[in-house]
């Protein structure tokens, strides 16, 4: 009797340790800002507000991506106390691409590949010290990568 209690109760929190880590996932995935189908909806959703223009943010993206279902950009943020950097496309149908949240000790810097459907305004949204910064960069897409 004993032993079935026992592997029953370790069954039960087998199961609770898988179920933790899904329910801190879904605690930092912001669905309202994802789903946003406009560049204003996504802003509130990350709840920034009001943005202000910053030449301490480093945006690297290319003038011509001659196919836009693979850009390379770089972010990198140089302001004290970055903990996020959320990056948008306008003119995709989801402009939120994706918001990369930082630790306190880690280097604000991302190099990653996204897609846009067409040519617009690439911009990276950097949270700092509960204040939100930005800096934009057009970008020429030859050949649309969203479906």
């Amino acid at each position: 009797m004993n032993r079935r209690s026992l592997l029953k109760a370790g069954a039960s929190l087998l199961g609770l340790a898988v179920l933790i880590p899904l329910k801190a996932l879904a605690a930092v995935w912001n669905k309202a800002a994802f789903e946003s189908t406009s560049v204003e909806g996504a802003l509130q959703g990350l709840q920034a507000t009001q943005i202000g223009p910053s030449r301490d943010i480093v945006l690297v993206a290319p003038q011509l991506a001659e196919n836009g279902a693979i850009v390379q950009i770089e972010v990198e943020s140089r302001i004290p106390g970055t903990e996020a950097i959320a990056i948008l496309s306008e003119k995709n149908p989801t402009p939120l691409i994706a918001n990369f949240v930082f630790a306190a000790a880690a280097e604000p810097y991302i190099v990653t590949r996204i897609k846009m459907a067409e040519t617009s305004e690439l911009k990276a949204i950097v949270k700092a010290g509960g204040k939100y910064y930005s800096v934009s960069r057009k970008v020429e897409v030859a050949i649309g990568g969203c479906d």
